[in-house]
């Protein structure tokens, strides 16, 4: 019951907030795609560079979407209206709440994702969207949302949330397989950028989006960031309650 409370609180925000969201999601992902898609006419790895660059783009907006739905209202939540404080009060299970605003961020990852597939709809890639697609934006909406949670909690204020952004987002963005390979990078920072999330991700649905599949090693990696940073959020909550 308390996962879904945290879901329909989301959704009435959603609603509230619809046009503000909907445009926040699209303005980035399609200048990246006007700027990057139409100035660059090379192929990649004998496909047309936009075949590389949508499947990246539609990664790297579920990550945005997901980070920043959890990251800033949760540190407004806590820091400034008390509503963790009252959580730990009421009789709703810690649990279900974290994993309601985990679920909640990342449907909100998938909803900006799925805008870029619409927008790209019309151009004719041959790109194929499935089941592993999805799964693969909800794995990583959930990786990312944990990320954000855990942040969120080590928010000393509402400044330090589009610090995250700037010092954790914005990299990965231009570096995790979005825009460029990382094969093209040096041995060793190579396979650093491969362990990120949003590495597998944009490697797995692109993948997908050619007609393959995913990874186990890349979900493996979506995997792992889900259960360590969960665990942490874990920690740090049951924690503050037991102080």
């Amino acid at each position: 019951m308390g996962i879904i409370t945290v879901l329909w609180e989301k959704w009435t925000e959603f609603k509230r907030d619809f046009y503000k969201i909907t445009l926040a999601a699209m303005i980035s992902p399609v200048m990246y795609l006007i700027i990057f898609g139409m100035g660059i006419k090379v192929t990649s790895n004998g496909q047309p560079y936009l075949n590389f660059l949508i499947p990246g783009i539609v990664a790297m907006s579920t990550m945005s979407g997901s980070f920043g739905a959890v990251a800033q209202n949760m540190s407004v939540q806590r820091l400034y209206e008390k509503a963790l404080d009252q959580v730990m009060i009421s009789p709703t299970p810690l649990w279900q709440f974290i994993l309601g605003q985990v679920i909640g961020g990342s449907l909100r990852g998938m909803y900006a994702g799925g805008i870029i597939m619409i927008l790209t709809a019309p151009i004719r890639t041959g790109l194929i969207w499935n089941g592993w697609t999805f799964l693969i934006m909800f794995m990583n909406g959930v990786a990312f949302s944990t990320i954000a949670l855990t942040l969120s909690f080590l928010a000393k204020s509402y400044n330090d949330a589009p610090k995250f952004n700037a010092y954790i987002i914005v990299p990965m963005s231009f570096l995790c397989n979005t825009f460029f390979s990382t094969e093209s990078m040096p041995k060793g920072f190579r396979q650093i950028v491969s362990f990120l999330p949003l590495s597998q991700a944009s490697d797995m649905i692109r993948s997908v989006s050619a007609g393959g599949g995913p990874t186990v090693f890349g979900m493996g990696v979506l995997l792992a960031y889900m259960v360590i940073f969960g665990a942490i959020s874990f920690i740090f909550i049951y924690n503050k309650k037991n102080l």
